[in-house]
């Protein structure tokens, strides 16, 4: 993983409004498909694999902070892509380019990986050939943002891990940070997500980061009338431009995408749009459209309203194109098919 740099907060004022929550009531998107996911899954199979799993997360985090943004990152990746089936664990071979080496998914970091291979391994010591790594994934991703101060949530299981995994099949399905709310919604919508979804799934930025070229283009010669993004606080921009020069750039360097609280799950991203801290282009966005404005203030002033929204979102998130039964298989390792 890159060298992260931690920008120091800013003390600037801040306005907070609560608004209805317009976008919780947006036209639903297509129906997900309903596997036959359950809580209990492994109630009888492997009854300890949650309290396997938590004592690995909070062992790795310990030694790592960043540990919960990075898995969560992978997560989402993972399940925008085939579904929620563990196929960007796949390493690639001779024969086969796998999605993990796909031009968007190299700066996924390795400690997110670790963390998963971490799970996994004291699970098949304890429950051998059982779990699945699609499992492990969602249930170690749950952990980490619970044990950084997020919502806890029941994990539904039962997924089994994809047969494909190939770089080809990436690209025009991960959101890119120069998406506006119109294309960031139709993505979303592709996936069975409504916009309301897409706002909350956001809020898991709290505990994010990204590397400079990210959003040098708002920092740097963004427009003939304008240098800097004009939707960026300009100060903050000054401070990016020190982490992130135009000569000599480190590409090792990452920032946290919440400037205040970076390693708490918490409402901070929300707040910081307000005040034009967003990091991306298309974190920000979801300030400036009033179509989704509405839902960025009241998750601002009411970090209860935005946990219990996100516990839902990343329910339903879980449930995206999953295999189940004959669809796949259970990994004894899961950077490998069996």
């Amino acid at each position: 993983m890159g060298r992260i740099v931690t920008l120091l907060p800013l003390s600037l004022s801040m306005a907070l409004a609560l608004a209805l929550a317009l976008a919780l009531a947006l036209a639903p998107a297509p129906g997900l498909a309903l596997p036959q996911l359950s809580v209990d899954y492994y109630k009888n199979s492997c009854p300890q694999v949650e309290n396997i799993i938590q004592a690995e997360m909070k062992q790795k985090l310990s030694v790592n902070p960043t540990t919960a943004g990075g898995t969560l990152r992978i997560f989402f990746h993972d399940c925008f892509v085939e579904g929620c089936d563990g196929s960007v664990l796949i390493s690639s071979t001779p024969e086969n380019k796998a999605e993990k080496d796909a031009d968007i998914n190299l700066s996924l970091p390795g400690d997110g990986f670790d963390a998963v291979v971490r799970a996994k391994t004291a699970v098949e010591a304890q429950c051998p050939g059982i779990v699945s790594c699609a499992d492990v994934l969602s249930i170690a991703t749950r952990d980490l943002i619970t044990l950084v101060g997020g919502p806890h949530y029941p994990v539904k299981k039962g997924r089994k891990d994809g047969l494909i995994s190939e770089a080809s099949r990436v690209g025009g399905n991960l959101p890119l940070a120069t998406m506006n709310v119109d294309v960031l919604t139709a993505l979303f919508h592709s996936k069975g997500l409504t916009r309301a979804d897409m706002i909350t799934l956001s809020g898991g930025h709290t505990i994010g980061f990204t590397h400079c070229k990210e959003f040098m283009q708002r920092i740097y010669s963004y427009n003939k009338t304008n240098h800097v993004d004009p939707t960026m606080n300009f100060q903050y921009a000054m401070e990016l431009r020190k982490a992130c020069p135009q000569k000599n750039l480190d590409p090792s360097i990452v920032a946290f995408i919440d400037v205040n609280s970076p390693t708490k799950f918490d409402n901070g991203f929300y707040r910081n749009l307000h005040q034009g801290l967003g990091l991306l282009a298309s974190d920000q966005v979801l300030y400036s459209d009033p179509r989704t404005r509405g839902a960025v203030q009241l998750y601002a002033s009411n970090q209860t309203a935005f946990f219990k929204a996100f516990a839902a979102a990343m329910d339903k998130l879980g449930s995206v194109g999953v295999k189940t039964g004959t669809q796949g298989e259970i990994r004894n390792r899961c950077d490998a098919f069996n």
